[in-house]
């Protein structure tokens, strides 16, 4: 399995941050995001929703394909707990994961009973070790409908999420119930043009890595119902962003809604 040297951390931290402006400084507040691809640059809402706390550090090190057994195993987690123990301000840490803890993935998957839990339980007790403050988000939902109604097959893994967060007197933003609603209210069709690229002749089964290609060299289509591009990210962090000001209200002044 791979894991990330502190130069690389370093570079990937520096290309995830948005620093906002001079009152950055004196609001005192940072916020990390830490999860899977529907969070991360390129392929999630991660960088949307820094776009609308302008007056704040926001550093997204949400990275594709990653659950909570790699994202630590990888050496991702090393570098979150490095920025917390910088010090000199607030640091609020988003945690999403639950995508690529469902089984099938090697290296990836978790048991839902007796890993997955733990294993964000752990991350709540760093970050709190660390001086900082941990929230919760249940998994993004995926997009596919059967017979007009979502499939949202993440839901055991929101329900898992949220007990984490009521044992460990977390604060959890139900991402999974907002999004599902959201793209229930839209149908399939609509909900098919939050995604990275246009809906080809025949919709993919699964969901597609950004960065995979073919053997021949000729791009794979982006289209998938996991991953979202710039209207999908817009939407979601919209979503995000109302229910994070709900639950962290001192973070209003640093936050610029672009609903349309």
């Amino acid at each position: 399995m791979k894991s990330f040297k502190p130069a690389l951390l370093a570079l990937l931290t520096a290309l995830s941050l948005h620093t906002g402006d001079a009152k950055a400084q004196t609001l005192g507040l940072r916020v990390i995001l830490v999860g899977d691809s529907t969070m991360a640059p390129r392929s999630g809402y991660g960088n949307a929703l820094c776009e609308r706390l302008p007056l704040l550090a926001c550093i997204n090190l949400a990275r594709g394909g990653r659950s909570t057994k790699s994202y630590r195993a990888e050496g991702l987690w090393t570098s979150v707990t490095t920025l917390l123990k910088e010090g000199g301000q607030k640091d609020l840490v988003l945690i999403q994961f639950g995508h690529n803890d469902q089984p099938g993935k090697p290296g990836r998957s978790t048991d839902l009973a007796t890993e997955f839990p733990v294993n964000l339980a752990a991350y709540v007790d760093e970050v709190r070790a660390a001086g900082g403050t941990p929230l919760l988000l249940t998994p993004l939902t995926r997009r596919s409908f059967k017979a007009g109604q979502l499939q949202n097959d993440l839901l055991p893994w929101a329900d898992a999420i949220r007990k984490v967060a009521a044992d460990k007197g977390v604060q959890v933003l139900d991402l999974n119930a907002l999004s599902a609603a959201a793209v229930q209210a839209m149908g399939e069709d609509q909900a098919d043009t939050l995604a990275l690229a246009p809906k080809p002749a025949a919709a993919p089964a699964t969901p597609i890595d950004p960065n995979q290609v073919e053997p021949q060299g000729q791009p794979k289509s982006l289209f998938d119902r996991t991953h979202v591009g710039p209207k999908g990210a817009a939407l979601f962090a919209e979503i995000v962003l109302k229910e994070l000001l709900r639950l962290r209200p001192e973070l209003q002044p640093a936050a610029v809604s672009r609903a349309q």
